[in-house]
Parts: C-alpha cells; sequence; structure tokens
C-alpha cells in the first residue's frame, strides 16, 4: 500500500510540475521551398514577458553553419511573432530553424517545438541566362535567357531593387520554343531609372525557379583627351650676314695750276696758229 501511495504522489508532481512549465511552439512553412523562396516562422509561447532567445537558421550538412540569427523576446501580449528568413543565393539541401536560449535551457512542456527541419531545392539548373549579371544604367535592364523543356509556355518574372523597391511584375513573359532543344527562350527590357541591385525570381506554374541579382551600374563615359600634333623641328640655315668689302678709291692728287695755265696757254697757241693759216 505504501509503494502504490509513493508512486501516486510521484505521479502527481510530475503532472503537477508538467503543468506548471511554460511551452514554447515553434512553425515553419513550407517545410520544402526553392532556392530564393523566402521562410516564414511564426512562434507562440506563455514564457513570461521579457523572456528572450535567439531563432537561428542553420544549414545542416556534415557540420552546422549558421545563416541568420534574430534576437526575439515575449512580448505582454504574449501575441504570435514572426520572423523570415531569406534563402537567396543558399545551395539546395538541409536546413534547421532553431529556438536556442542564452544559458540553461528552462523547462518546457513536453508538446513544446523548439526546431524544425527545412528543406531547399535548387531549381536554378533549369535557367540559362545569357544578359549580364553587370549592366550599364545607360543600357538596363535586359533580362534574357532560356528555361529548360518550357517551350512556348512563358515564365513569369518579379523585379525588385534593393533601394528602389517594385519595378516590374509579377508578370509572364512569352517564351519562344527552340525547335532542337524544347527550351523555351525568352527576353525582357525593363527600364530603370537608378543604378541598384534588382533580384529578379523566376517563377512557372511549379513555384519559384530561382532568384538573380542583377548589378545596375552608373554610366561611365570615356573623355576625349585631344591630341596634341608636334610638329617636327624645322632645320634652318642661319642667315650668314655679309659685309662687303668696300675698297678706297685712290685718291688723285689734283694737277698743279702751273700745269693747268701751261696747257691753256699752248692750246691758245695752237688755236692761233689754225685761224692765220
Amino acid at each position: 500500500m505504501k509503494k502504490i501511495l509513493c508512486f501516486l504522489a510521484l505521479l502527481t508532481m510530475f503532472v503537477v510540475g508538467s503543468a506548471s512549465a511554460y511551452g514554447i511552439y515553434l512553425n515553419c512553412s513550407p517545410t520544402t521551398i526553392p532556392v530564393g523562396q523566402t521562410i516564414k516562422c511564426s512562434i507562440d509561447s506563455d514564457f513570461p514577458p521579457g523572456t528572450s532567445f535567439n531563432l537561428v537558421f542553420y544549414q545542416k550538412q556534415y557540420t552546422s553553419t549558421q545563416i541568420n540569427n534574430q534576437v526575439m523576446t515575449i512580448q505582454p501580449s504574449q501575441q504570435t511573432q514572426y520572423a523570415l528568413f531569406d534563402t537567396t543565393g543558399l545551395k539546395g539541401g538541409q536546413y534547421d530553424v532553431e529556438i536556442e536560449w542564452n544559458g540553461a535551457v528552462p523547462a518546457m512542456r513536453s508538446d513544446s517545438v523548439a526546431s524544425q527541419i527545412i528543406m531547399l531545392t535548387d531549381r536554378s539548373a533549369e535557367l540559362t541566362l545569357t544578359s549580364a549579371t553587370t549592366q550599364n544604367l545607360a543600357d538596363a535592364l535586359v533580362i534574357s535567357g532560356s528555361h529548360k523543356n518550357a517551350g512556348n509556355s512563358g515564365i513569369q518574372i518579379q523585379i525588385d531593387g534593393a533601394s528602389s523597391g517594385r519595378v516590374f511584375g509579377p508578370q509572364y513573359i512569352q517564351t519562344v520554343a527552340n525547335l532542337q532543344t524544347g527550351d523555351g527562350i525568352f527576353t525582357q527590357t525593363v527600364p530603370v531609372t537608378q543604378p541598384d541591385d534588382y533580384t529578379v525570381k523566376f517563377s512557372d506554374e511549379n513555384g519559384l525557379i530561382t532568384s538573380v541579382v542583377y548589378h545596375v551600374i552608373s554610366p561611365t563615359f570615356t573623355a576625349t583627351i585631344p591630341t596634341t600634333i608636334t610638329p617636327p623641328p624645322i632645320t634652318t640655315t642661319p642667315m650668314v650676314t655679309y659685309t662687303p668689302i668696300i675698297h678706297p678709291t685712290p685718291t688723285k692728287s689734283p694737277l698743279s695750276v702751273v700745269v693747268v695755265i701751261g696747257a691753256l696757254g699752248i692750246a691758245m697757241l695752237v688755236l692761233n696758229k689754225i685761224r692765220n693759216e
């Protein structure tokens, strides 16, 4: 009888202890999503207001690699809280969202859910891009490529700028079937007005295919520097100034007055002789 009473006492303590423990409930959906889609998690708990914990997003492979960490705190209203985890750029595989406590793990009710496994599927191989992911603003934004086996079924795109917000879609654009491969070829030009990182989400009837970030940069102008043509040096023959040498004319000595008078006298005599004859 004593053994039965002891057992009932222990059972009562266990039930009372379990009933007095707090509960926390993590719910992430969907649990299987394509890479690029956002994981949405909700947390419900009746822990006392001010209770804080970390909600950690891990990649689970050979080891656990932390992708993101958000601090959550229970509010006085104890209303449902939400957390979002972006999967853009991640690889396909198994991931995990876990509640981690700072310090000792508190006692929780047995139905508490503190972790959840997420499977990411990678469909990026279905898409081949032919447009550059870095483009000049003057020519952006051109999105072109092909969707494997899509034929003429079209493809849906949505474009969001990191700072400029939604600039296009979600909207289906035309794909033209490649008769040899059956792939759907597409091209779309979406004018944008500012440099930014634009995330383009590609989807089809089966959901998100992948997300690609296009980097649009400011126009670059090449300054044209005028070419200065230096003429070849001109070889000039130095001008030589010749100073003519002027030889002085010899000065003739003037005739003696006596000689002149004598000559005149002789000339007159000759003239008189001629006249007398």
